[in-house]
């Protein structure tokens, strides 16, 4: 679990903190040493007073605390120290990695006395993180990345009737401005040098908007004479918000509402598909960029392996094939393709609309409030009596079918040369008798020749299937984006600042946490098998611009799901994170170096897929808090939390059904799950 904590101001620190905070301060001086004075009163009595010996920064290494003895009316009192020296529970051997994403830290040692007339030791670190700046960079590469790629499919949509032809230049040109705004904040960005750190002071500045505020690592170590080591780690991070922006109108969570609500009911200039069905649409694209290159590559395989007359390496080139092209078969079986061609028909010149798009359907007028709006696919899509709909199925089954030619030629070679009985297995369980039968008999020499028309006739089929899905599902983006220009740009920018705050420091925490637990077996364990828990507590107030940051942050925690972490081996020196993939759906690699990664599970280091399950619990706390539970509203909390605790109740539903009962014995040993869920609970309703 990766816990994160708001930003802690000096005068709510505790009473020693405070002191080693102000003693800090007052070290600008040339004074090696100074004694602080620190009074406690009982009544006006004085019952203590507590000397507190500094040493300046960089000039006490660890270990030589334990040489420095402070008395107080005879008895030891709490030391405090400043050093530069950073350490890691976990083995000074991981700190170059460690090193690698933080940066600057910021040193004190305290010790305290224990009954037995002994010390504890405690090291405090904060640290800012290289990552406040990087990760912002890699998302919006990735952003321009996508939405240029975005920009020329809906240019290839081809020819449009002067409706819609329109619709899309409009699009195009408020579409190339956005991608302009984010070219120049990354140059913005690049230029930044120095420190990593963004404070509360520049939460305004709109070159910085997609950093996260205050990011850095609260770290506290403590040794005991009697007990193990302790490693306590605090991501502390500002509430991811677009300042510069604004929360005149709300947060996200509020405008996203509204915009979903006065889309549905708009009228007649574009065609109404779900936020859903939008997704859908747009991990259908990715799946067709991903397979269409991939299948291509597996088929040339497969003619390599004829070529060189390899039976064993021909079926694994087969089955490869099989595997990739039944994925990107079933990726078009989804009725929104379908109803994507129609409605791209008729937005074509000549078509006919025989209904205008209505802007309610029965079914929607029935089903309840909060469900998913379902899309009109038969209101909202106009029809064309001339337009073939068994004509996508002949198209889309093409793919199926000439696969199947392929492992039937395939399953015949292998079974002249006295291979093995079969190979692959087919798209529906079905092959083309008529096919099978109808291959003669060849010389071996003819193993390429025979495959590669079939491997052609593939290729064609495939190629016709992705350029009418492409363009049918681009065609559902540019109603997306066709509503309320410039708002639904403005609102996808406002999504990406706050997303991008949020997963810097979602990133930090899971490096910092992959390192300190790199060899506890049960936490890797549940990393890959469960998935990661990330808790953030929030302090938000519900009154006033806190309400909009309340509501931009908790969406933008709420799409950290759509992240997965992936951790491959560092091939060099930069162990920085890379980021893949698109909005609906982000990889993050994290690199570890080779003797690190050894010690990992075998599934993860084969790639296996980290998934995130982030919840946040707000609790405002300060006086505008208190107005808000007397004279105002706190329904948006109250929301949160609950919708929170059901997130966190569905992953310990997850915990227990995949983890090894062995485990789960152990661990219920020391914390009894169900009564801290049911604690939980209780607090929240009340």
């Amino acid at each position: 679990m990766i816990h994160f904590h708001p930003l802690i101001l000096p005068h709510e620190r505790s009473f020693l903190g405070y002191a080693s905070f102000k003693v800090g301060e007052l070290l600008k001086s040339k004074e090696q040493l100074l004694v602080l004075s620190l009074r406690t009163s009982d009544g006006g009595k004085v019952v203590g007073t507590i000397e507190v010996s500094v040493v300046k920064m960089g000039e006490i290494e660890d270990g030589e605390a334990d040489h420095i003895t402070t008395d107080v009316q005879g008895q030891k009192c709490a030391l405090v120290c400043e050093c530069t020296a950073p350490e890691s529970v976990s083995g000074k051997d991981n700190l170059p990695f460690l090193n690698s994403v933080l940066k600057n830290p910021v040193c004190k040692l305290y010790r305290f006395p224990t009954s037995d007339n002994k010390w504890m030791r405690i090291r405090e670190q904060m640290s800012e993180s290289i990552l406040s700046f990087h990760i912002p960079k890699e998302l919006i590469s990735l952003h321009i990345k996508e939405d240029l790629c975005r920009n020329q499919e809906i240019k290839e949509l081809g020819e449009l009737s002067p409706h819609w032809d329109n619709l899309r230049k409009n699009v195009l040109t408020h579409c190339d401005q956005m991608v302009n705004m984010y070219q120049d904040i990354l140059t913005e960005l690049s230029k930044e040098t120095g420190s990593s750190f963004k404070s509360s002071s520049s939460k305004g500045e709109k070159t910085l908007e997609f950093v996260p505020i205050n990011l850095h690592l609260q770290r506290m170590q403590v040794h005991s004479p009697h007990l193990k080591d302790a490693l306590y780690d605090v991501i502390t991070v500002g509430a991811p918000a677009a300042h510069f922006q604004g929360f005149k109108n709300g947060g996200l969570r509020k405008l996203l509402h509204r915009f979903e609500t006065e889309r549905r009911n708009t009228g007649y200039q574009f065609i109404y598909y779900s936020p859903e069905n939008t997704a859908k649409a747009k991990e259908v694209l990715s799946n067709i960029n991903q397979l269409q290159p991939l299948i291509a590559t597996h088929a040339d395989l497969l003619l390599n392996s004829a070529s060189q007359h390899s039976p064993d390496s021909l079926k694994n080139s087969l089955k490869m094939l099989s595997e990739k092209t039944e994925l990107f078969v079933h990726a078009f079986k989804d009725q929104l393709v379908r109803s994507a061609l129609l409605a791209l028909y008729t937005a074509r010149p000549g078509g006919i609309l025989k209904k205008p798009p209505s802007p309610k359907s029965s079914t929607e007028e029935s089903s309840p409030q909060d469900q998913p709006p379902v899309m009109r696919g038969q209101d909202s899509i106009p029809h064309h009596s001339d337009y073939d709909e068994e004509e996508w199925d002949r198209v889309w089954a093409n793919v199926g079918k000439s696969l199947n030619c392929i492992i039937a030629m395939v399953d015949k070679l292998i079974e002249r040369d006295g291979g093995s009985e079969g190979s692959g297995g087919n798209n529906d369980g079905e092959k083309e008798p008529s096919l099978t039968d109808a291959i003669p008999s060849h010389p071996r020499e003819d193993w390429y020749e025979q495959l590669y028309p079939l491997i052609l006739t593939l290729k064609d089929c495939m190629g016709e299937v992705v350029n009418r899905a492409k363009q049918s599902l681009t065609f559902v983006l540019l109603q997306e984006l066709a509503y309320s220009l410039p708002q639904c740009l403005m609102l996808t920018l406002r999504r990406d600042i706050v997303f991008s705050q949020a997963l810097a420091g979602l990133v930090c925490g899971f490096i910092i946490k992959l390192q300190t637990s790199l060899y506890d077996p049960g936490f890797l364990q549940q990393l890959h098998t469960v998935g990661l828990i990330v808790q953030y507590e929030g302090l938000l107030s519900t009154y006033s611009d806190e309400i909009g940051m309340l509501e931009d942050m908790a969406v933008g925690i709420s799409d950290l799901k759509k992240v997965a972490f992936k951790i491959i081996e560092a091939k060099s020196n930069d162990v920085l994170p890379v980021i893949t993939g698109r909005r609906e759906h982000y990889v993050v690699e994290v690199k570890l170096p080779a003797r690190m990664f050894e010690s990992l599970p075998l599934q993860i280091k084969e790639g296996q897929l980290l998934h995130v399950y982030p919840v946040l619990f707000n609790v405002g706390i300060n006086e505008q808090q208190t107005l808000a539970e007397r004279f105002g509203d706190v329904s948006l909390q109250e929301s949160i939390n609950q919708e929170n605790f059901e997130l966190l109740q569905e992953y310990y539903k997850i915990f227990m059904e995949k983890m090894p009962p062995d485990y789960i014995s152990h661990f219920q040993e020391q914390n009894d799950l169900k009564a801290l869920l049911e604690n939980l609970l209780q607090n929240i309703q009340s």
